[in-house]
């Protein structure tokens, strides 16, 4: 009973290229087989820089009334009919269940899914990513289901900053430059400029441990900071970025700024 069988069986490592998938009947089922939960890398966003590639867990919860026989599951970006990058083990190699600690009828079903940004993804890719599965039943009741959960599939980003002049006289403008790039997918390890994001500048303190932001600055052109400040005690100047939708937080190494007086 595999009504799964057109669904493109995978690797495990990202596919590019368009997946045709036509499954018989999308969300269809019979009888009490649920999927409770559907989680990729234990609900965190996926954040792949340039060339490093990362192995995140696939976990689909499922119950029925007589046990789960066996679970299959993917990833997909775009739509379910037409995806433009997939990843996971497909419809031919059944995810891993164990049953859930004193229940019967509940199972746990995972798979480790390796994604290699440079050889497999391109910038569109990210943002927001589908799972599907398809779960058998030991009473061979089943529930396919296209859009079990999603996760954030994120762009990884840096941040560089250089304070100046060092030393600064005490009270005297110093100015602190930088960039922020992203990971550019598909491009042989390279970064781009980010421009038009909220950029934080935050200082802390000698033999402080924590930082405060001073200002906001939106990065400009290839992602270009450049702002100045008042130099109050000697310390630490950084950037910070949030993140985004699409592209992942980071967070500049504090550049050491000695601040004279008399």
């Amino acid at each position: 009973m595999f009504r799964r069988s057109a669904v493109a069986a995978l690797s495990g490592a990202l596919a590019l290229s368009a997946l045709t998938v036509t499954a018989a009947r999308a969300d269809s089922g019979d009888g009490d087989t649920q999927v409770l939960l559907a989680v990729v890398n234990g609900g965190e966003p996926v954040v792949l820089g340039a060339m490093t590639k990362k192995t995140v867990t696939l976990s689909i919860s499922a119950s029925d009334d007589s046990g789960i026989k066996d679970a299959y599951g993917f990833l997909y970006h775009g739509s379910f009919d037409n995806p433009d990058g997939s990843a996971g083990p497909g419809s031919d190699t059944p995810l891993t269940c164990t049953p859930v600690a004193g229940s019967s009828t509940t199972s746990t079903c995972t798979a480790s899914i390796t994604i290699d940004p440079n050889a497999m993804l391109i910038n569109a890719n990210a943002g927001t990513w589908h799972i599907w599965t398809s779960v058998d039943a030991n009473d061979f009741d089943y529930v396919d289901t296209e859009n079990a959960g999603t996760f954030l599939m994120k762009r990884a980003a840096k941040l560089t900053v250089d304070a100046s002049p060092e030393p600064v006289a005490a009270g005297a403008t110093i100015t602190v430059k930088g960039a922020l790039t992203r990971a550019n997918w598909g491009k042989g390890g390279t970064y781009s400029g980010y421009a038009g994001q909220s950029v934080k500048l935050q200082f802390r303190k000698a033999g402080a441990t924590t930082y405060t932001t001073v200002k906001t600055v939106t990065s400009g052109t290839d992602g270009v900071l450049k702002t100045t400040a008042t130099a109050t005690a000697d310390g630490y100047w950084r950037w910070s970025f949030a993140g985004t939708g699409t592209t992942g937080p980071a967070k500049a190494s504090g550049d050491y700024v000695d601040v004279t007086t008399g």
